[in-house]
């Protein structure tokens, strides 16, 4: 049985810095029909649920903690019997949404997680937060982003706890070097691949010398 990637968007806000932004988040749920890891648990547990349609979850992985991508994570995981996943370094993150409960496990970078006979490896990609993780798919050519990468570039860095020449680093040094036919899918709106975004970082240093 082979391995699907299913994307779900649900609305909702995100919350820092004392500002409030309506935004629609990509959660990605990978798996088959027997079971399945979901990525990022955002605005609606129930519409979460919903998707995994009864499977056995095997983890929630989180690209980071704030309050748009974790804020139905405890609902999910209780719903689903699954344990939570963050980088530990996202916990100043994390606090501001649960500070009363703690995710199951912590992530390392190059973690492995098995489902539907394929395995994900996280990759941590500091920058847009200290603890932001992307989740490399080889399988299937895809690596799994949160905010770290977007069609057209880096995610943002102007609010706490985020750093412009760190996410650059990240990016150049654990993204660009994956196949440049890898299929990037985002935290939010559409795909892009590293190839192209490979280009954009190429042409916006460009820009920045003339």
């Amino acid at each position: 049985m082979s391995v699907t990637i299913e994307n779900l968007v649900t609305s909702g806000t995100f919350s820092l810095d004392g500002g409030t932004w309506d935004v629609d988040n990509n959660v990605w749920i990978v798996g088959n029909d027997d079971e399945c890891v979901i990525i990022d648990s955002p605005h609606d547990a129930e519409a979460i649920i919903n998707q995994v349609r009864g499977r056995k979850v095997r983890a929630i992985l989180l690209t980071h903690a704030h309050n748009d991508h974790i804020g139905a994570a405890l609902d999910v995981a209780k719903a689903v019997n699954a344990p939570i996943h963050l980088h530990p370094a996202d916990m100043v993150l994390w606090e501001q949404v649960y500070p009363d409960a703690a995710p199951d496990r912590y992530l390392a970078d190059g973690d492995i997680f098995d489902v539907a006979g394929t395995a994900l490896r996280a990759i941590h990609t500091p920058g847009h937060s200290p603890g932001s993780t992307c989740f490399y798919l080889e399988s299937e050519g895809t690596v799994f982003t949160g905010d770290t990468l977007f069609d057209g570039g880096p995610g943002a860095t102007g609010r706490s706890h985020s750093d412009h020449p760190t996410i650059l680093a990240s990016i150049r040094e654990r993204l660009l070097t994956l196949p440049a036919e890898t299929v990037v899918r985002t935290g939010h709106g559409g795909d892009t691949t590293i190839k192209a975004e490979d280009e954009n970082l190429s042409q916006a240093a460009r820009d920045r010398q003339v």
